[in-house]
C-alpha cells in the first residue's frame, strides 16, 4: 500500500475560501455594461452582487496587517471652561520654618507699665574708700568715772634721790667683829652666750630655753639679755609675756627681767601674723655662786587676755649671761 501526506482539515478550507474570492472579483470586474443609475445594485449582508446573481460570501478576516506610522500632532483644542469649584482637601503637615522677615520700623511707643514690686535685697556691696576726714566736733559732756583698773605691773627702779646734808659726827663706836671675805680684786670678764639656729617654738606657756652659766662670786650681780624674734597672733586685745628664770625661779633683787607683748586688733579682717626681733634686757642680784640656770620663758600677762605665741624664727636667736661687779653704794 502506497501512503499519502495528508493536508491538514483548516489548510484545505483556507484554500477553497481562497478561490472563491478570487472568482467573485472575476466576475465583478468582467462585466462591460455600463450601469444604469436607475438601476438599484442589489447588495445582501454576504457582499455586492452583479446583474447575474450573487456568488460570493465574505472571507475569513485577514491577518492584521503592522501598524503604520504615527500621523503628526493634531493642533491644540480650546482650553475647557473652568469647573466648579472642588471641595477643600485635607489640612496638610506644617511647612518648613521660611526665613526670617526684614526689621520692621519700630512700634509707638507704649503706655507706661504699672511699678513693680520691690526685689529682694541684694548682698551688702564692698566697703567704699575713706572718706575725708570731718570736722572736729563739740566737746562731749565728762563720762562718769570708771571702775578701777587691775594692778599694773611693777614700773622700774626710779632714779637715785639726791644725797642728803652731812649729819653731825657720833660717838665712836666699839669695834666690831670682823666682816664677811670681800670680793676678790679685778678680774677678767666673765661671760657666756647661749646661741639657738632656727628656733621655732610655738608654745603660749612654758620654758622656752636654758643656757647654764658658771657664777664665780656671791657678791656680784649677773647681766643677762634676749635677742631674737618674738610674736603673739590672730587675736584682739591680747598679750603675752617673756621672762627670765634663774635657778627656776624670777629676780626678785630688784625686780623680775621680762618683756611683754599686746596687740589690741589683730583678728579677723585685721589679722596680723608679724614676727619681729625684740630686746629683753636687765641684771639681778644676790645669786650665789656657782652653776647657775638662766631660762628664757613664755607666758599670760597679768589681768590679760591670752595670745597665740611664737618664739624665734628661722635667723639665730641667743641667751647673753655675763658676770658683773655690784653696783655703786
Amino acid at each position: 500500500m502506497q501512503s499519502c501526506a495528508k493536508i491538514p482539515l483548516a489548510n484545505t478550507l483556507g484554500l477553497l475560501l481562497l478561490l472563491l474570492m478570487t472568482f467573485c472579483s472575476a466576475n465583478d470586474n468582467n462585466s462591460s455594461k455600463p450601469r444604469d443609475k436607475s438601476t438599484r445594485q442589489q447588495t445582501s449582508s454576504y457582499g455586492s452582487c452583479g446583474h447575474g446573481g450573487c456568488f460570493c460570501a465574505p472571507g475569513i478576516p485577514g491577518i492584521p496587517g503592522s501598524p503604520g506610522p504615527a500621523g503628526p500632532a493634531g493642533v491644540a483644542g480650546s482650553p475647557g471652561n473652568h469647573g466648579p469649584e472642588g471641595p477643600m482637601g485635607p489640612r496638610g503637615n506644617k511647612g518648613d520654618e521660611g526665613a526670617r522677615g526684614r526689621h520692621g520700623p519700630p512700634g509707638p511707643s507704649g503706655n507706661k507699665g504699672e511699678a513693680g514690686t520691690p526685689g529682694p535685697k541684694g548682698p551688702q556691696g564692698p566697703s567704699g574708700s575713706a572718706g575725708s576726714p570731718g570736722n572736729k566736733g563739740d566737746t562731749g559732756a565728762r563720762g562718769k568715772q570708771g571702775p578701777t583698773g587691775p594692778k599694773g605691773p611693777q614700773g622700774p627702779s626710779g632714779s637715785a634721790g639726791s644725797p642728803g646734808n652731812k649729819g653731825d659726827t657720833g660717838a665712836r663706836g666699839s669695834q666690831g667683829p670682823p666682816g664677811p671675805k670681800g670680793a676678790p680684786g679685778s678680774f677678767g670678764r666673765n661671760w657666756k652666750h647661749c646661741v639657738f639656729k632656727k628656733l621655732n617654738d610655738g608654745r603660749d606657756a612654758g620654758l622656752i630655753k636654758e643656757c647654764i652659766f658658771k657664777k664665780l662670786s656671791d657678791n656680784t650681780a649677773l647681766r643677762v639679755f634676749w635677742t631674737g624674734a618674738l610674736r603673739i597672733y590672730n587675736c584682739d586685745s591680747c598679750c603675752a609675756r617673756w621672762y627670765f628664770t634663774f635657778n627656776g625661779a624670777e629676780c626678785s633683787a630688784p625686780a623680775a627681767i621680762d618683756g611683754g607683748v599686746y596687740m589690741h586688733y589683730g583678728s579677723g579682717s585685721r589679722r596680723k601674723d608679724l614676727h619681729r626681733v625684740r630686746h629683753i634686757e636687765g641684771v639681778c642680784e644676790k645669786i650665789h655662786k656657782g652653776t647657775v640656770r638662766v631660762g628664757f620663758w613664755v607666758g599670760k600677762c597679768t589681768g590679760q587676755k591670752s595670745a597665740d605665741a611664737y618664739t624665734g624664727w628661722p635667723g639665730v636667736s641667743r641667751i647673753y649671761v655675763e658676770e658683773i661687779p655690784p653696783p655703786q653704794a
